[in-house]
């Protein structure tokens, strides 16, 4: 038996029952069905459509249909922003009462310090909206449209550092590995346009400094790599290696990618490895984006109006601002899950001055986000949501001054919120002690967040899973309960 008999032995041996079955259903009829309705589905495997979610549609009627998801990465200080407590103010420089902070767990660069200062922000605050919302003075945009907005008070984590804290956030676990939140949706639900990833990531910086963020937390982890979600860069070439080469014409492409496609398909018959599906719907996405990606990210032809709305440096690409701007243009292609990350909210000392600095690079743009969502009538079912990993002490790390503090991680309760469709507007949920330290009402957990995002999509958390390695995982792992009073 020659080497080449043997490889078709071995093959036809791996053809198990399923395998039949599933490939001698793709008779000649459903095929060219397929290749009329859908030219990706011509291949082997009819799941290699990027409009395709494994669900086939959502579990219960979605209350909406794309996520914006503006995070602040390096837990903003609730204290400073949102969640007022003017004993702090009264009693700065006081000890923090023993029975308030307990035996409960504190990072490295507090744990060993012999004292701990209470720090009241040296921000004023005010009362805004129909309910009497209270937001600082570092927020003057956010508090304009607190009635369009569900103030979450009571979040609360697992992670005490940055990295566990925001991947814990991103995937549901601390450790690396797990599919992220788009890809999760990706999976489940497909695309609304196959001419842009259903899944997509823009970052900005605030100031110098701050922590690192890596590609995984917008990786698939286990699930297929067709749902990773894709970076969008400011520059000529905002997605890496998108272009042709110099001297390839769009015709040569073209013909390339279709000799390519028919030698994938023919090694997916003998391996039937899904990820080979993976690859040629990768390249034919990546194809039709070389069209839809420089017209989408071209934001030249905005109204004054617009920049005017979003602010100055919403023309300035790569900022927050022109990032919100983008993430605006992107879910009115229908892209279903658009990922802002914002760096340099980690504040340990200089807080005043620093705080300072990334409220003014997001409050006007975040604000405006709401409002442009709103009138054009996309915020009745588009999802915003603004939050870090963690929230920061109430008491100063290191040394206070009556001009300077700073303020360590405090996983224990935070603050966040959400605005759009399915999200009463105009609400607090939670609280939190006199000292801002402990939740005294309606905690909500990370995988709470989660499983509620994933109801307002219509996905039940506990059914969408994938198994890996003879276990079925989902978002949530084997926690997360929907927080039906912030719904409408």
């Amino acid at each position: 038996m020659n080497q080449e008999e043997k490889i078709a032995k071995q093959v036809a041996s791996q053809m198990n029952r399923r395998h039949f079955l599933a490939k001698t259903s793709l008779g000649i009829g459903s095929a060219a069905l397929a290749s009329l309705l859908n030219p990706l589905k011509g291949f082997a495997n009819p799941t290699t459509s990027p409009s395709d979610g494994v669900m086939g549609k959502p579990h219960f009627a979605p209350k909406v249909k794309r996520v914006i998801y503006l995070f602040q990465s390096g837990g903003p200080s609730q204290l400073d922003l949102f969640d007022y407590k003017p004993i702090l103010r009264e009693k700065n420089g006081q000890e923090l009462p023993d029975s308030v902070r307990g035996e409960q767990r504190l990072t490295g660069m507090t744990a060993f310090q012999k004292s701990f200062p209470m720090a009241g922000a040296q921000f004023d605050f005010q009362q805004y909206g129909q309910n009497g919302m209270w937001v600082s003075e570092l927020m003057p945009h956010t508090a304009k449209i607190v009635d369009d907005l569900c103030f979450i008070r009571s979040m609360h984590t697992d992670a005490i550092n940055h990295d566990p804290a925001i991947t814990f956030f991103q995937t549901g676990s601390q450790q690396a590995g797990r599919p992220s939140i788009g890809s999760w949706l990706s999976y489940g639900l497909g695309s609304d346009n196959e001419n842009l990833p259903a899944f997509c990531v823009l970052l900005s910086r605030g100031r110098e400094g701050g922590q690192p963020l890596y590609s995984r937390l917008w990786g698939n982890g286990f699930l297929p790599s067709l749902h990773q979600g894709v970076q969008f860069r400011a520059g000529k070439d905002p997605v890496l290696y998108l272009n042709d080469p110099d001297g390839m014409s769009k015709n040569s492409r073209r013909r390339m990618l279709d000799a390519l496609s028919e030698l994938h398909s023919l090694q997916y018959q003998k391996v039937l490895d899904p990820e080979i599906d993976t690859r040629i719907a990768q390249y034919e996405m990546a194809y039709r984006m070389q069209t839809s990606v420089p017209e989408t990210m071209d934001i030249s032809n905005e109204p004054d109006y617009i920049y005017d709305m979003y602010g100055e440096e919403s023309r300035k690409p790569g900022t927050f601002a022109a990032n919100c701007l983008l993430a605006r243009r992107l879910i009115e292609k229908d892209v279903k899950f658009v990922q802002l990350y914002h760096q340099g909210w980690d504040q340990h000392g200089n807080l005043p001055k620093d705080i300072d600095i990334m409220a003014k690079s997001t409050d006007q743009a975040s604000a405006a986000l709401v409002q442009d969502l709103k009138q054009r009538g996309l915020l009745e079912d588009t999802l915003v949501i603004w939050g870090g990993e963690f929230g920061r002490t109430n008491y100063s790390q290191g040394k206070l001054t009556k001009t300077n503090y700073g303020r360590d991680h405090h996983p224990r309760s935070f603050t966040v919120w959400m605005a759009g469709g399915g999200i009463k507007p105009g609400m607090v949920y939670g609280a939190t002690d006199e000292f801002g330290y402990n939740i005294t009402e309606k905690p909500v957990h990370v995988h709470d967040f989660q499983a509620t995002l994933l109801y307002l999509l219509g996905i039940d958390h506990e059914k969408l899973t994938f198994k890996h390695q003879g276990r079925r995982y989902r978002l949530t792992d084997v926690h997360g309960h929907i927080v039906k009073d912030i719904l409408v």
